[in-house]
Parts: C-alpha cells; structure tokens; sequence
C-alpha cells in the first residue's frame, strides 16, 4: 500500500504549518510548505495587504501540484501546507492525486485572529483573515476532507489525524 499524501488546509493563522509538520514527522513523511512555492510577486502582494486572485494562484497551485504529483509517481508520502480555500483549488490539486487527503482546520474568527496578532515572521498580515475568510468555501462532504477545530491541541489534532491515518 503506497503512502498517503494530505493537504493541511485553512485560513491563514489556523496552524497548517504546525500541524502539518508535526503530522508530517508523526507519519514518517515529508512535509513541505506551500507558502514557499509563491513567486515573489504573490508574495509582495500579500506583504502590500492585496489579496491574491484565482489568476496569481494558478501557477502557485500548479507548482504545487507538480510536487504532489512528483510524491506519488516515486509513491512517498508527503504533507503540504496549502490554504486551499476554493473547491477549484483543491480539485486542481486533486489531479495531480486523485487520492490526494485533505485536512481543514477550521475555527472561531476571533481564535484565529488572535494567532495572526501574535505571529512573527510571516508575510501575510492580519489584515488579510477576512479576504481569506471571505473566499473560504468549506470542503462539501463529497470531498471527503476531514475537519479539525483549531480551537483543540495540536496534540489532540495531529493524534486523531494519526489514528485516522492507520
């Protein structure tokens, strides 16, 4: 049986990179950040405050995609950070894995709020976590994601993720 590979999923300030690293050691498999797969330009723009459009996103997704589609083609396991906020996002990721497991973290506005006022060195400010919130569309249940409330451990999350996994 090949290794899963999981898309942590979520607003901005919801814990991906946390939980997904975290995951991503307790499965034995690789993580990667899917932040760092912006081009500078994307970057800049969210640093400016000016949310992304579909268009900036598509050539950021498909980097990822590639990266997905690299893990399962040699059949490693991999963890992604990825916000993936619209169905289009998550089904052009499911391309290049149809198989591919999505995890969204999900949360209280304010919870989430709090996190990103105590977050250092991140370029996406504050500012950003109603455009996020406002172009969020949840996974459907014919997605198959799994839902996880921030508002619980890390601990408590990467665990059940875990026991899910097995």
């Amino acid at each position: 049986m090949q290794p899963a590979r999981y898309v942590v999923m979520g607003v901005s300030g919801a814990g991906k990179t946390l939980i997904g690293t975290r995951l991503a050691r307790s499965l034995g498999i690789a993580f990667v950040e899917g932040d760092d797969y912006h081009p500078p330009d994307n970057v800049a723009r969210m640093a400016a405050g000016i949310p992304l459009t579909d268009a900036d996103r598509l050539g950021w997704l498909g980097a990822i995609a590639a990266r997905i589609a690299d893990a399962k083609r040699h059949g490693e396991g991999l963890v992604v950070a990825c916000s993936a906020l619209k169905r289009k996002y998550r089904d052009l990721l499911r391309v290049a894995d149809p198989g591919l497991r999505f995890i969204h973290l999900a949360g209280e506005r304010e919870l989430i709020a709090e996190r990103l006022l105590h977050r250092s060195g991140h370029f996406m400010p504050a500012t950003m976590l109603d455009s996020q919130l406002d172009i969020l569309e949840a996974p459907s249940p014919e997605e198959r994601a799994s839902v996880y409330d921030v508002a619980e451990s890390p601990e408590t999350i990467v665990s059940a993720i875990v026991s899910r996994a097995r």
